[in-house]
């Protein structure tokens, strides 16, 4: 399909790098099927009758400049950054390093300085698009019904999308000029999960320091302002000021995002570009030289070895596994905190969740392992039976999962054993399910399209889910001390795992099948 821009001018390149991010969401679909057309547009009927019902109930009402309206404001401000800061630093190190087309764009009569401007500028297109976007549906009714002042949020989420693309980028040249391009890429994507989760993470500040509360961080930030004991800083009320539309506020936030985007854009430009051209050589760097190591004893080990090796090299599941480990954190500290003095019943909440998380994360590990073969051909005309290969491979997914748990579950087994055991069964068995049908429902992949990784069938994902969640409440209810009650999901998760189930034959057919619709 033709883009209806003039070639090579800045709107092509920039709805040209849309379609690309497009097609990374839809998981590389070439068109949108009618499901996901009717998905979004309830979704946004949803979303625009809840901003009509906002409408009718702020007529005649205005938003107070208060110390308690500012603080809320910042906050919610602040994630937003977080979350748009998170997304423009891995992109930054995807465009940087990943996608390896740079070195042609900059061969082409195309100026360089345009198609770095026009990369950025997508960045921040895409970082804004799932903030701008809701908030239009929201506060459009208000605006047309009362309130065209509140536009001014629109302003205040563009100028956050831009200045967190400017700094995003800004990160990901610092990370190249102290690490270098090879490493940059991991260290960006390990960096953006932090930054992801750094919110979550302070909003459970109180349960990792162990303090008994019944209310969030930010909650209690919020009740000290209302309350009088905190008082914002000067400027703090500068984005409350904007998103209500007075103009100047709203004029220094554009200049600020602007001003670093630009200097991102602009001034960084030709050593982004340098650094690009870096990189696309980066990947065929020679390996250190060191001593030589002996063949591992068998296809089995050999396998192993090699899976766990590719695994801790994939900067992209590095980054997966680790943001569920920072969301596993709080959940291990109540577990550990609460084994000596809660009863049983409080603790299967903890335990059915840090189950659940265990089978995502084998799933990630077993798309990578089984999926994402890079010589599925050779493995298939290879002496070694398959069985052995895909056993080599489910165990290199189990493998760390079990590194993971294994220090939050030994603790937890030190003050209630018997929770202890009950979770690290419930756990074994949710990843290794979770492993099983990786293995039985594989669907060839190249590791670089980790993150479409869920293209498959939408059943066997579904089922994966369910089977997970079965899993998990049969753990909380045998730790609630309720066994029998305990049999039923464990039976019906079964039942699933048998109908999923696949023959060695029936998954070499699939394979080729899959293999046959490819070509």
């Amino acid at each position: 399909m033709s883009l209806p821009f003039k070639p090579a001018s800045t709107p092509w390149l920039l709805a040209h790098e849309m379609r690309l991010a497009w097609r990374g969401v839809s998981m590389g679909r070439k068109a949108t099927g009618v499901g996901t057309i009717i998905t979004f547009a309830i979704l946004g009927a949803i979303t625009l009758a809840g901003g009509v019902f906002l409408a009718l109930a702020t007529q005649g009402h205005e938003v107070p400049i208060t110390p308690f309206a500012v603080i809320i404001v910042d906050l919610v401000l602040a994630v937003i950054l977080t979350l748009m800061l998170s997304t423009t630093l891995a992109a930054s190190a995807n465009a940087l390093y990943e996608r390896g087309d740079l070195d042609l764009l900059f061969s082409s009569p195309l100026s360089p300085r345009k198609v770095l401007f026009v990369r950025a500028l997508g960045l921040a297109v895409s970082a804004g698009f799932w903030f701008v976007v809701p908030a239009l549906l929201v506060l459009t009714p208000s605006v047309v019904m009362g309130h065209p002042h509140w536009a001014g949020v629109f302003g205040v989420l563009v100028a956050a999308a831009l200045g967190a693309t400017g700094v995003g980028l800004l990160l990901a040249m610092a990370l190249f000029a102290l690490i270098g391009p090879r490493r940059t890429r991991t260290v960006a994507q390990v960096l953006a999960a932090l930054i992801g989760a750094a919110f979550f993470l302070a909003s459970q500040y109180r349960t990792l320091m162990g303090e008994d509360a019944s209310e969030s961080l930010f909650a209690r930030i919020a009740l000290d302002v209302r309350d009088g004991r905190i008082q914002p800083p000067p400027f703090a009320d500068l984005p409350l000021r904007a998103a209500v539309g007075q103009p100047i506020p709203l004029l220094i936030l554009m200049a600020i995002g602007l001003g670093l985007f630009l200097f991102a854009a602009r001034v960084l430009g030709r050593r982004f570009a340098d650094a690009a051209a870096a990189t696309q050589g980066a990947e065929t760097r020679k390996a250190a030289k060191g001593p030589v190591g002996d063949f591992a004893a068998g296809a089995f080990q050999a396998t192993l070895r090699k899976e766990l090796r590719l695994v801790s090299r994939d900067a992209a599941l590095l980054s997966q596994v680790l943001l569920r480990v920072l969301y596993m954190l709080p959940i291990a500290f109540v577990m550990v905190r609460g084994a000596e003095n809660l009863p049983a019943w409080a603790l299967a909440g903890p335990a059915a969740a840090v189950t659940f998380l265990a089978g995502q994360v084998a799933g990630s590990l077993i798309w990578i392992t089984v999926s994402a073969e890079d010589t599925p051909d050779l493995l298939a005309i290879s002496p070694t039976p398959m069985r052995v290969l895909n056993r080599a491979k489910l165990a290199a997914a189990l493998i760390p999962v079990a590194g993971l748990l294994i220090v939050p579950i030994a603790a937890l087994t030190w003050y209630a054993p018997l929770a202890g055991l009950w979770t690290a069964l419930g756990a074994a068995l949710c990843a290794g399910a979770a492993g099983l049908i990786g293995v039985w429902h594989q669907k060839p992949g190249k590791r670089a399209d980790f993150k479409q990784r869920r293209g498959g069938s939408f059943l066997v994902g579904f089922a994966e889910l369910v089977i997970a969640a079965l899993i998990g409440g049969a753990t909380a209810l045998a730790i609630a001390g309720l066994l029998v009650w305990a049999v039923i999901p464990l039976i019906v998760a079964g039942a699933l795992m048998m109908a999923l189930r696949r023959t060695d034959e029936q998954i070499a057919a699939a394979l080729r099948a899959a293999s046959a619709a490819s070509n």
